[in-house]
């Protein structure tokens, strides 16, 4: 006897509205637990939802470019009784005209909103929106009929957006942002004109000067080009530059190859890097801190979670190792390990992106003698490293080489002054120096 299942989005945290950038699976297929069935998107990283049941795909009930949400519903599959798993029976039955019902009271109710939204910023809307608009850029804008009409009402020029919607279509969303953004008098990154105080680069024409090729960047790219650029202006950063001595740690590392052999682990500088930062920062309490939205107070954390920056195919993308200042050298280099594999192959989840309190971004695999990693709003400080190389080193009587670690701590100096972030990385340097300083 054959069964119909719904498959629907798991907990994705506090994301809403994630983009399907991929669609694994059509009617038909068959499909096994573990099995990938779509790709989603959110701001900072892909991730794959696996099929929790063995079956044969029935109805796909979305596509790529739709947003979706926690709880909605991405197909349904037919299984064989015997194949049903009951600890993973989902209560509620599929109902297809009630989910067409849904739908139908879901879009009245979205409309009404929107309608709602017009009469509001028609009664308010500022000089900025009520300008003249350039019909011929206006219908050259890549957007849909009902979004052109809302536009029009609402009297903004499509030409000054930047479309989020798939290939770059301008939404509802969109314009509904650019109005919110008028009416409080604040700048969107993604107008085109200078409204923002900052001039804009001018158009070039490259292809004049040879061939060129057009390749268009990720998304998660995008998204972290936002967020850095919006810490480039909005936070004051100072980078501190440090070395410290890691002649004796490496000598301690090597020493336990065999025994993280056994493990199955590849014990590497960073997971000494991040306990070390750990003990740093419980010592200097306002690295694990942010400000409020008024600027007025901040909020110390309780708890460490240190993000890591990890180098993919479509961009940079930054896990949180959580709960490092209770965790031993081995189970950090498992955690690295883990969340490493899982980064490069579009498996993180959302938990696995939130609740950073500080983070380290290490160059030391490539090369580079020093560099300025930009602050991860809302954190207080990041931590770059790059490549150790040996030096000589005067003791007082002789040069003696020893194997120095560049550091860059960069930090907002809203919180952090000159004094505290020199003093930090002098523990921090001590802490690398002298192992033992890790039990003090």
């Amino acid at each position: 006897m054959a069964n119909i299942q719904e498959v629907t989005v798991p907990n994705i945290g506090e994301f809403e509205g994630v983009d399907v950038i991929e669609v694994l699976v059509k009617t038909g297929d068959s499909v096994s637990i573990e099995d990938p069935l779509i790709t989603m998107e959110s701001d900072k990283a892909s991730m794959d939802v696996p099929s929790p049941f063995n079956g044969k795909v029935k109805d796909v009930l979305i596509k790529a470019g739709d947003k979706i949400s926690e709880n909605d519903i991405i197909l349904t599959l037919l299984l064989e009784e015997s194949a049903i798993d009951t600890s993973k029976k989902i209560d509620k039955p599929v109902d297809s005209p009630k989910i067409i019902n849904d739908i139908e009271i879901e879009t009245k109710a979205e409309n009404r909103k929107i309608d709602e939204n017009i009469s509001k910023i028609q009664s308010s809307a500022p000089p900025e929106i009520n300008d003249k608009i350039e019909h011929k850029m206006f219908l050259k804008a890549h957007a849909s009929p009902s979004v052109r009409k809302f536009s029009r009402e609402l009297g903004v020029d499509l030409s000054k957006l930047s479309g989020t919607g798939r290939k770059g279509r301008i939404t509802k969303e969109d314009v509904q942002k650019f109005v919110k953004l008028s009416l409080n008098n604040i700048s969107s990154n993604n107008l085109k004109g200078p409204s923002s105080g900052i001039p804009d680069f001018p158009e070039f024409d490259f292809s004049k000067f040879g061939p060129i090729e057009i390749e268009p960047l990720s998304r998660i790219k995008k998204k972290a080009g936002f967020n850095l650029h919006r810490s480039w202006l909005n936070l004051p950063i100072v980078t501190h530059h440090d070395e410290a001595d890691i002649t004796d740690l490496e000598t301690f590392r090597k020493s336990l190859k065999e025994e993280a052999l056994k493990k199955k682990l590849k014990l590497t500088p960073l997971a000494f890097l991040i306990k070390a930062c750990a003990v740093a920062i419980n010592k200097h309490p306002h690295f694990n801190s942010s400000l409020t939205s008024d600027q007025e107070n901040l909020v110390l954390k309780k708890y460490l979670n240190i993000g890591v920056a990890v180098d993919t195919q479509d961009g940079l993308v930054v896990p949180v190792i959580k709960e490092v200042e209770h965790k031993g050298l081995f189970e950090l280099a498992k955690e690295l390990r883990d969340i490493s594999e899982r980064a490069r192959s579009n498996k993180l989840n959302s938990d696995d992106l939130q609740g950073g309190c500080f983070s380290i971004s290490s160059l030391g695999g490539i090369g580079g003698t020093s560099f300025t990693p930009l602050v991860n709003a809302p954190e207080v400080a990041i931590l770059g490293v790059t490549r150790s190389k040996m030096v000589p080193v005067w003791n007082g009587k002789e040069f003696i080489p020893r194997l120095m670690l560049p550091l860059d701590l960069t930090y907002d100096h809203r919180v952090i002054d000159g004094a505290q972030s020199a003093r930090f990385m002098v523990d921090l340097c001590n802490i690398l120096g002298d192992m033992r300083r890790m039990a003090l």
